[in-house]
C-alpha cells in the first residue's frame, strides 16, 4: 500500500507520539540507577534518557561530551559530565517553537519555568551558540518567552507554560492562600516571590546570547518592555520603608499564613523595614526563602555586574543609549553601596537593612557570597573575599555543616544538616588552590547516592538522604565547573594536562 505525503506525515507523527508516550518520567527515572556503569570505583550509572526520549538534541553538545570523556582522567568524573552536561536539553525543554519564537523550560521535577534556574541551566552552553544555530534559536526563544513574563509580572520569578504551547498550567500548593500585590494571574504565574536575582538571571541569559552570537534580533518590543520593567523594580525597591514624613512605602507585598503552606510575612507582607543605602531590596532569596533583611549582598553584586553587561550589549547593538547610561550609573551606585554598607572588618554580610543590622551567613543558592568571583563581582584573591570565604566555610556560618562524608553550605530551604553540593561547586570557582579544588570536587562526586546526578541537598548524617534527584540547575552548574577546570586547571582532571575549551 502506498501512502501520500499527508498520510506519511500523519503516520510519522503517530510513531513520534507513541515513542514519547513510552518514555519514562524522568522524576522516577532519576531515582534509581539505569544504564551501564562507569569504570571507576564509584561505578556510576549512565542516566541519560534514550535519544528518542530527549527533549532537545544538539550535535555540538554531543561533541563536547565526547571530547571531555576522552580527556578526563577519572572515568567517574567522565560519567558525571556525560550525565550532567546535557541534562537540561535531555529533560527540561517542554515546549519549543522556533516560528513562534517561544520555548518553555522546566527546572526538573517542578513543571514551571524559573527565570533564575533557566539562566543557570543554559550557562554552560553559551560557548556553543555560535556553532549550533538550532541551540541558539532555542535560547533566543527562551529569552522571548521570559521577556513576555517579565514585562507583565516583573515581581514574579516562576511561570506557567505559554498559552501557545497547549500545555496545562500546574497547580502550586505553596501559592494557595498567599496574597500578592500587585495581583497576579495563576494561569500565567506559578509563583510570585520577588527575588531581584531572578531579574538578574534574565539579564544574564540575554547578554550571554548576544555575546556568543552578536545577534540583536532578540531585542524586540517584548524585550525592551521587560528591561523597562526591571528598571522600574530597581527604582521602587531602592526606596526606604518610610519617606521623610513617615508615609509607608510599598510597591510589592507577599503574605503567607492564614492556613497557607507558606509562612506569614511580617508587616502586612512587606518584611522587615529598610533604610535607603543605594542597594536594591528583595523580598525572597535565590532559594525562594524569605529574606531576613531586604538588602541581599550577593544579589546586589550580581545586579551590579549584569547592569554593566546590559549597557555593553546595548552600546554594541547601538540601541537605547539612555538605558545603557542609566544601567552604568545604577551599577556604580550599587557597587559602591555594597562596599560602603555591607563590609565590616573585611567580612561581607549576607543581608543588611540600612539601620546597622547585619546577618553574617551564606546560603548555597547562587548568587551567594561564596560565588562572588563566579558572578564576576571581584577577584577570588581579593582580601575581603578570602576573609569572608574563611568564615563561610566554618562554624561561624550558621548554615555550614560537616559530617563524616559530606560538608558544605545549605540554608533554611531544606534544613541546617542538609548542605547543598552547589556550595562546593561555588567553592571550586572561588579558589586556585589545587588541594581545595580536589577536596570539593570529590565531596560532590562521592555523594550522588550512586546515581551519577547532582542533587539539591545532601545529609551530613546519612548518604542516602538527599533532596531532588532531578535538579537541572545543579547538573548544569557542575558541568560548567568541570569545563572551567578543563580550561583553568587542566592538569588536575585531564589526561594530557592541556587546556580544553568547547568550540575553540
Amino acid at each position: 500500500m502506498k501512502l501520500g505525503f499527508a498520510n506519511k506525515a500523519i503516520a510519522l507523527l503517530g510513531i513520534v507520539m507513541l515513542s514519547q508516550a513510552q518514555c519514562p518520567d524522568y522524576t522516577t527515572f532519576s531515582q534509581s540507577p539505569q544504564g551501564n556503569v562507569s569504570g571507576g570505583p564509584l561505578a556510576l550509572p549512565f542516566m541519560r534518557p534514550a535519544p528518542e526520549c530527549r527533549t532537545f538534541n544538539s550535535t555540538a553538545v554531543e561533541k563536547v561530551i565526547s571530547d571531555m570523556k576522552s580527556r578526563l582522567k577519572d572515568p567517574d568524573l567522565a560519567r558525571l559530565f556525560e550525565n550532567t552536561f546535557p541534562n537540561t536539553l535531555d529533560t527540561t525543554v517542554k515546549y519549543f517553537n522556533a516560528t513562534e519564537n517561544l520555548a518553555f523550560i522546566i527546572t526538573g521535577d517542578i513543571t514551571a519555568q524559573w527565570l533564575r534556574d533557566t539562566a543557570n541551566q543554559f550557562a554552560h552552553y553559551h560557548s556553543l551558540l555560535s556553532v549550533d544555530k538550532e541551540l541558539a534559536t532555542l535560547v533566543k526563544a527562551v529569552i522571548n518567552n521570559e521577556a513576555r513574563y517579565v514585562s507583565q509580572y516583573p515581581y514574579c520569578g516562576a511561570f506557567q507554560p505559554p498559552p501557545e504551547s497547549g500545555l496545562p498550567p500546574s497547580h502550586n500548593d505553596w501559592a494557595d492562600g498567599v496574597t500578592v500585590n500587585p495581583p497576579v494571574n495563576n494561569q500565567t504565574v506559578f509563583e510570585c516571590k520577588y527575588e531581584i536575582d531572578s531579574l538578574c538571571g534574565f539579564l544574564k541569559l540575554s547578554r550571554s546570547y548576544y555575546q556568543a552570537t552578536k545577534d540583536d534580533s532578540f531585542m524586540n518590543e517584548n524585550w525592551h518592555s521587560a528591561i523597562n520593567q526591571i528598571f522600574r523594580v530597581i527604582d521602587e525597591q531602592s526606596q526606604p520603608t518610610f519617606d521623610e514624613n513617615f508615609n509607608f512605602i510599598s510597591f510589592y507585598n507577599w503574605t503567607g499564613g492564614n492556613g497557607a503552606l507558606s509562612p506569614a510575612v511580617p508587616n502586612a507582607g512587606n518584611g522587615e523595614p529598610k533604610a535607603y543605602t543605594g542597594l536594591v531590596g528583595t523580598h525572597h532569596r535565590p532559594s525562594d526563602d524569605i529574606s531576613v533583611f531586604a538588602f541581599l549582598t550577593p544579589a546586589n553584586a550580581m545586579l551590579s555586574v549584569e547592569l554593566v553587561h546590559l549597557a555593553d550589549i546595548l552600546d554594541s547593538a547601538r540601541q537605547a543609549r539612555n538605558v545603557s547610561q542609566l544601567a552604568r550609573k545604577l551599577s556604580t551606585r550599587i557597587h559602591d553601596a555594597i562596599w560602603d554598607t555591607t563590609v565590616v572588618n573585611n567580612i561581607f554580610a549576607y543581608e543588611t537593612n540600612g539601620f546597622g543590622g547585619r546577618y553574617v551567613m551564606d546560603d548555597a543558592n547562587v548568587p551567594s557570597l561564596l560565588s562572588l568571583p563566579y558572578l564576576g563581582f571581584l577577584d577570588k584573591k581579593h582580601p575581603a573575599y578570602q576573609a569572608t570565604r574563611k568564615v563561610l566555610l566554618s562554624r561561624e556560618n550558621p548554615y555550614f555543616a560537616a559530617g563524616k562524608d559530606f560538608s558544605g553550605i545549605g540554608g533554611p530551604h531544606v534544613d541546617a544538616w542538609h548542605p547543598w553540593p552547589m556550595s562546593q561547586i561555588s567553592a571550586i570557582f572561588g579558589t586556585d588552590d589545587d588541594a581545595e579544588i580536589l577536596t570539593s570536587l570529590y565531596l560532590i562526586a562521592n555523594n550522588t547516592n550512586g546515581l551519577g546526578l547532582i542533587h539539591e541537598s545532601q545529609s551530613i548524617y546519612q548518604s542516602s538522604s538527599y533532596t531532588r534527584s532531578w535538579f537541572a540547575w545543579a547538573n548544569s552548574y557542575f558541568a560548567e565547573m568541570l569545563l572551567d577546570l578543563a580550561n583553568r586547571k587542566p592538569h588536575l582532571i585531564l589526561k594530557d594536562g592541556k587546556s580544553y575549551v568547547p568550540a575553540d
